[in-house]
C-alpha cells in the first residue's frame, strides 16, 4: 500500500513553534485516540513497512532563537522554520511513520567543550565560539582549569591536562572539528534541554495515534568527550589508552532493521552530519547497498551560522552531497512520501 497524507490536526499552530509552553497531554491522549479511528490508522505494530523517524536534537536550546545555542542558518530563523515543517510532516504521515526517535543532548557544566574547563595563564576562561587547536594545548595557550580536577579526576589534575592534550591530538589526526568551546547549553535539569513544545506535542500525538512508544536516545554526557554523533563520541579513549566512551552499537542495531529510515535536526553542520557520517560507516561496513534506505529531510535542518564569526553552510551542503552520492537519498519534506525516489511500500 502506498503511503498516505492525512490532514493536520487543528490544535497544531505555526505561530507557536518558536515559543515554550506545557503541552496539554491528556487533551492531546483523547483527540489522538479519536483521530487515528476517525482516520482509519492502524497500530504501528502492523506496518508491513517499517519507517523510523530520527529527530536529532531539537530542543529549546538549538531552536529557539532567545536560547544559548539557536540554529539561524543564513536565514537568521532557520531551526524555527524547520520545525514547522517538520511538526507538519509528522502529522501528515502519521500512519508511514512506525516509530520516531528524538535524540537529546545532554550536557552538565564540566565538560571539555565548556569554557569552566580551561584556563590561559591569567586564570581566564575562554570565550564561548573559542576553537582550540593542538598547538594551542602545547604551547599553554591554554590548559584544564585546575578547579575542576577534583570534580572530574579525583584531584589528578595532570591527568585531565595529559587527557586534553591526547584529546586535541586525536581531533586533529582524524580530521576532525577542532575542540569548540560552546556557551552552556542543553544543561541537564534545564529548560533548553527539553524538546522543542510543538515537537514534543506531535511526538506525543503521533505515539497515542500509532500506539508506537517514542525512543529517546540520549546522548553528550560524558564530560571528556564531545558527542555531536548520537551514535558515536568524537573521543573514545584516554592518555593511557583506557576507554572512556563507546559507540551506540544498540541504537545502530536498531536504525539498520527498519526498511526505511528518515533524518531531520539540527545542525545540520554538526550533530546531523556526524550522526549520519557515523551511519554511512556502519553501513559500508556491512552492506554499503543499505544506504539506499536511509532519507535526509533537507528542510528540516540548517547548519550553524553565527554572523561575522562562524559559517558552516558549504561544510554542511557538502556533507550532504557526499552522503547523497553515497546513496542516501535527499529528501524535502513536502514532497509526499509516495514520490520519494524508492521509498517502499
Amino acid at each position: 500500500m502506498s503511503p498516505r497524507e492525512l490532514p493536520i490536526p487543528s490544535h497544531f499552530d505555526a505561530n507557536t513553534v518558536g515559543q515554550v509552553w506545557r503541552v496539554p497531554y491528556q487533551e492531546r491522549a483523547r483527540e489522538a485516540q479519536a483521530w487515528a479511528k476517525q482516520h482509519a490508522i492502524s497500530p504501528a505494530a502492523r506496518d508491513q513497512v517499517r519507517t523510523c523517524l530520527t529527530v536529532i536534537d531539537v530542543q529549546n536550546t538549538f531552536c529557539l532563537p532567545d536560547f544559548e545555542l539557536f540554529v539561524g542558518g543564513r536565514s537568521g530563523r532557520g531551526a524555527v522554520e524547520d520545525n514547522v515543517r517538520l511538526c507538519q510532516f509528522i502529522y501528515r504521515h502519521l500512519a508511514t511513520l512506525t516509530e520516531i526517535d528524538p535524540t537529546m543532548d545532554t550536557h552538565t557544566a564540566m565538560q571539555i567543550f565548556h569554557p569552566v574547563f580551561l584556563v590561559n595563564e591569567a586564570g581566564e576562561h575562554p570565550q564561548p565560539l573559542t576553537a582550540i587547536a593542538l598547538e594551542d594545548v602545547e604551547q599553554g595557550v591554554w590548559k584544564v582549569n585546575p578547579a575542576v580536577a577534583n570534580s572530574l579526576a579525583h584531584g589528578d589534575y595532570m591527568a585531565l591536562q595529559n587527557h586534553l592534550l591526547h584529546y586535541c591530538r586525536t581531533l586533529s589526526e582524524h580530521g576532525k572539528y577542532l575542540l569548540m568551546i560552546w556557551p552552556y547549553h542543553s544543561m541537564l535539569g534545564g529548560i533548553g534541554h527539553c524538546l522543542v513544545s510543538a515537537v514534543e506535542e506531535a511526538l506525543f500525538f503521533h505515539n497515542l495515534a500509532r500506539h508506537s512508544q517514542t525512543g529517546f536516545e540520549i546522548k553528550g554526557g560524558h564530560p571528556l568527550t564531545e558527542n555531536y554523533s548520537v551514535l558515536r563520541p568524537e573521543v573514545l579513549d584516554s592518555a593511557d589508552g583506557r576507554p572512556i566512551a563507546q559507540k551506540n552499537a544498540q541504537f545502530i542495531k536498531k536504525l539498520l532493521a527498519f526498511d526505511a529510515v528518515i533524518i531531520a535536526g539540527q545542525a545540520q553542520s554538526h550533530c546531523v552530519a556526524w550522526t549520519i557520517d557515523d551511519l554511512l560507516s556502519e553501513i559500508r561496513a556491512c552492506d554499503p547497498q543499505l544506504a539506499n534506505k536511509v532519507y535526509l529531510l533537507e528542510d528540516c535542518t540548517s547548519p550553524v551560522v553565527v554572523p561575522g564569526i562562524v559559517d558552516f553552510t558549504e561544510q554542511a551542503d557538502a556533507a550532504f552531497q557526499r552522503f547523497a552520492a553515497a546513496g542516501m537519498h535527499v529528501v524535502q519534506s513536502t514532497t509526499p512520501i509516495a514520490n520519494w525516489p524508492g521509498f517502499p511500500g
